[in-house]
């Protein structure tokens, strides 16, 4: 049987890179897409070094013209495609009073974050389903907490993972007769660089109770999540939403 392969959109760091170590630790082959030209020396070795395949694709999954041209990287590298980790997106462009956003900083954040992610899973939904191939197909959607808990300095953002979460319930019914597994795994208070210029923020809110986990997550965590989804086991459970926050989004008085 051959090696699975993988797509994850901004893989080159943070939890798109622990996601795409993860799978490769898993069996899989790996797609890395994310915005610089080339693929650093740094990144080819992490994954190779996992005895993964490892391909990269320079592009911006807000330009839907360059979708197909991803895909047929894909398929090129491996000659198939198991599992798309849409995790490329981007932070709200400015934390702000939400009754002074932007039309351009709004559009821009569900330009990739929502339309760039829905349209790339389409077409990959649609190579898929063209070639069925012997290993279990899923489509996972990194969100966020922020999908059901506002955050009205950040209301673009918070839209943005909103959106994502019905597509992903749109979705999972839709490719559930094709036995392919959709689903929407969301993150908390997550280390990354998205996060750095906050720390002593969420610090503050940890040490307070903010998380009952009492610490931030790292992007290990998301990747083991993703790894459970991608492996098959939990094919009954496609539509489902996997929350990766130490409690945090779990209602309390």
């Amino acid at each position: 049987m051959s090696r699975p392969a993988a797509i994850v959109t901004g893989g080159a760091r943070g939890i798109g890179l622990a996601c795409a170590e993860a799978l490769a630790d898993a069996g899989f082959d790996i797609l890395v897409v994310d915005l610089a030209e080339k693929a650093g020396d740094g990144l080819t070795a992490c994954i190779t070094a996992r005895g993964a395949k490892f391909a990269y694709h320079c592009g911006d999954i807000a330009d839907l013209d360059r979708h197909a041209a991803l895909v047929d990287a894909a398929i090129s590298a491996f000659g198939r495609i198991d599992c798309l980790v849409n995790n490329a997106g981007i932070g709200a462009v400015i934390r702000s009073d939400l009754l002074e956003l932007k039309p351009e900083n709004f559009d821009r954040i569900l330009g990739i974050n929502l339309r760039g992610t829905v349209f790339l899973s389409q077409a990959v939904a649609r190579a898929m389903l063209a070639a069925p191939g012997d290993h279990p197909k899923s489509i996972i959607t990194i969100t966020s907490v922020s999908a059901e808990m506002a955050s009205p300095e950040r209301a673009d953002y918070c839209i943005s993972k909103a959106g994502l979460s019905m597509w992903v319930k749109t979705l999972a019914l839709r490719l559930a007769p094709e036995n392919i597994g959709v689903f929407e795994v969301r993150p908390g208070i997550i280390r990354t660089d998205m996060t750095s210029g906050v720390t002593a923020k969420y610090d503050a809110l940890i040490d307070g109770g903010l998380v009952p986990a009492k610490r931030w997550g790292e992007a290990a965590d998301v990747g083991a999540a993703v790894v459970a989804l991608a492996g098959g086991k939990l094919g009954f459970s496609t539509g489902s939403i996997i929350n990766v926050d130490g409690a945090l989004s779990v209602p309390r008085l």
